[in-house]
């Protein structure tokens, strides 16, 4: 049995059927237990619900646990390699959608585009204090410091070079880019924006010190949001020693009624959908389907992690 564990849309839905034989994949909502599968599970379609030692100790027949994106942190891993369990997952399939974001949040904390949407559609549009024009900016002239330089951030860049910014980044070697690398201080120092690109591991928790980056500096994160001090950000935010941040994801998700960044003018946040669009299903079902094929008949997985 494979089960898809995730709360699919009508053309998820329509795109697992398309690209597996309709019927072939049993869906159970992200929000419910396993339980009732986990006999007969052999292959998981994991998205974002944790997948833990437990449920996977309940599954005599599972097989494979694959992931639907890049980051792995959502899984036990250790238990997985410890019941013979094979976790693969598809780098490089929504690299284009959170390039798109990444870019797409930068420009909505530049422009202020939320805030002027709320005004325009409340008939005050064009009643905005003067001043309030005084705190937008272009992405051209200015800094742009990458930390990780993965698929999405390699994407990113000549298209922020395109529009006039100077490219910097940060990853565990220097690549052979025309962007200057810099160790990570020094590019939180220099960078006028700093985008998060980098998994979420023990030695990246918590590795990005809003407080360390340069005052007035944005940040956009549409990596994970353990990434930063959440407390620090926020404190960050509100004091004015960032101008804004983009933020598609966080710390606990769903984002808590009543947290305090719900209640921040300069923080622009998206629900964890940089990587969710109709073409990046397209091709993560496809690697899925081809990687459950493969088991099936016993060929070498694709991407395989553990």
């Amino acid at each position: 049995m494979i089960v898809l564990h995730a709360r699919p849309s009508p053309g998820f839905r329509e795109a697992v059927d398309t690209i597996f034989a309709p019927g072939t994949v049993v869906h159970v909502d992200e929000a419910a237990p396993l339980d009732d599968v986990a006999s007969d599970i052999t292959a998981l379609l994991h998205v974002l619900t944790p997948v833990t030692p437990e449920f996977i100790a309940s599954a005599p027949k599972l097989k494979l646990i694959q992931k639907l994106g890049v980051g792995v942190n959502t899984i036990a891993l250790d238990a997985a390699r410890d019941h013979g369990v094979a976790v693969c997952n598809m780098p490089g399939t929504n690299s284009q959608a959170v390039a798109e974001m990444a870019l797409s949040l930068m420009m909505a904390v530049l422009r202020r585009t939320c805030f002027f949407d709320a005004r325009t559609r409340a008939g005050e549009g064009w009643t905005a204090d003067p001043s309030e024009l005084d705190a937008v900016g272009e992405i051209a002239g200015r800094t742009i410091g990458l930390v990780g330089f993965g698929h999405s951030a390699q994407r990113l860049a000549p298209v922020l070079a395109a529009l006039g910014a100077t490219v910097v980044y940060t990853a565990r070697s220097p690549r052979d880019v025309p962007y200057e690398f810099l160790p990570l201080d020094r590019l939180l120092a220099q960078s006028d924006i700093v985008s998060l690109h980098i998994p979420l591991t023990n030695e990246t928790r918590a590795r990005l010190d809003p407080f360390a980056m340069k005052r007035g500096a944005v940040l956009v994160n549409t990596a994970r949001g353990e990434l930063v001090d959440e407390a620090q950000l926020v404190e960050a935010l509100s004091t004015g020693h960032l101008r804004g941040a983009g933020l598609d994801v966080f710390a606990e998700e769903p984002l808590p009624r009543g947290h305090p960044l719900l209640g921040l003018p300069n923080a622009v946040l998206a629900p964890h959908i940089a990587w969710l669009t109709p073409e990046t299903l397209v091709r993560s079902l496809t690697v899925a389907q081809e990687n459950c094929r493969r088991l099936e008949v016993g060929e070498p997985l694709l991407h395989q992690v553990v």
